[in-house]
């Protein structure tokens, strides 16, 4: 658990790690050069319970710090906390449990519910915490992936082996948890998800996704084509870029890194026969026509998924290997 400046909600935090029903645990926590009350906080729980142990990131921000705890690290089963958050009492104890019944190579999701001291929780924050709970629910992890972050950092449970096979804090990369979820995939780790909140999530005007430059523009579109071509990109097919909005057309910008002939099609047509970048759009309908496409979905908004989903049925896509919303 890395914490910087989280006083006025640390004690709150821990004191939820201390009424966990499973008691086999320890906490490694980790002051990145807080200015406030939290390095205290952190010593005075430590002396109370010596199951929590408490370290200083020699450098700043937030993969340094964890990589910096991880070392100190242990336990069998990893699993991330944010300081600033609370667990529901008995979430270690589903965690573990559902973990024993898969093993090795299987990593435990479940669902998150957020909070806030005052006022209410933003939509974007409800919104993004349905399409989780529902990820979770249907264990929909890597199928939903190139949508948004599919495991939120604080609600996964892995073996250590597995979590050092996927280079666990190392890669200095954020969104780091978003990240992370990709490794995951790319190196054949199941996620088995929990259809229950096992995490309450603080909203907060101050949290690093909204205040910190990584998180700025959240599509992520460049994580998402980095790992779409080491991971499902096969360069024998022709791939589809579908959406001429503005999301469209900033992942055709991208998307020309990577290759320079695809086909872009759009179901408006003030937009099609239009050349874009110089690539001629075209109508939807030429996707049944093509050989085995791969094809992007770039949406402005998930409300059409569906309408979009269904039309792909129609012409017999299936819906893991041949298509992907990026959304």
């Amino acid at each position: 658990m890395a914490a910087k400046d989280t006083a006025p909600y640390l004690e709150e935090c821990l004191d939820s790690i201390l009424a966990q029903s499973y008691q086999n645990w320890e906490l490694i926590a980790i002051n990145d050069h807080s200015t406030d009350a939290t390095p205290e906080i952190l010593t005075y729980y430590a002396q109370k319970d010596r199951r929590i142990r408490v370290f200083h990131s020699e450098r700043k921000k937030l993969i340094p710090t964890l990589k910096h705890g991880y070392q100190y690290a242990q336990g069998e089963l990893i699993n991330r906390m944010d300081s600033d958050d609370k667990m529901p009492f008995d979430k270690l104890d589903t965690l573990v449990r559902e973990w024993m019944q898969y093993g090795k190579g299987n990593i435990i999701a479940g669902g998150t519910e957020h909070f806030v001291d005052e006022g209410e929780v933003g939509g974007g924050f409800l919104r993004y915490e349905n399409w989780l709970n529902q990820v979770a629910k249907e264990s929909k992890h890597y199928q939903e992936i190139y949508q948004e972050c599919v495991i939120p950092s604080h609600c996964w449970i892995i073996h250590r082996d597995d979590f050092e096979l996927v280079d666990g804090f190392n890669p200095e990369v954020y969104p780091e948890d978003y990240d992370l979820c990709f490794r995951f995939y790319k190196h054949g780790l199941k996620v088995k998800g929990i259809d229950k909140v096992l995490h309450y999530w603080r909203d907060r005007s101050n949290r690093i996704s909204r205040t910190w430059e990584e998180y700025k523009d959240n599509r992520y579109f460049e994580m998402k084509l980095r790992y779409f071509y080491d991971i499902d990109r096969d360069q024998a097919r022709p791939l589809v870029l579908w959406g001429t909005g503005r999301n469209g057309k900033d992942m055709a910008k991208s998307l020309l890194n990577y290759e320079s002939k695809f086909h872009w099609v759009s179901d408006n047509e003030r937009k099609v026969g239009v050349n874009i970048y110089d690539i001629q759009t075209a109508h939807l309908d030429i996707i049944p026509n093509l050989d085995a496409p791969q094809i992007m979905i770039v949406v402005a908004s998930p409300e059409g998924k569906k309408q979009i989903e269904d039309q792909l049925e129609s012409w017999g896509k299936r819906p893991v290997k041949d298509y992907w919303f990026f959304l």
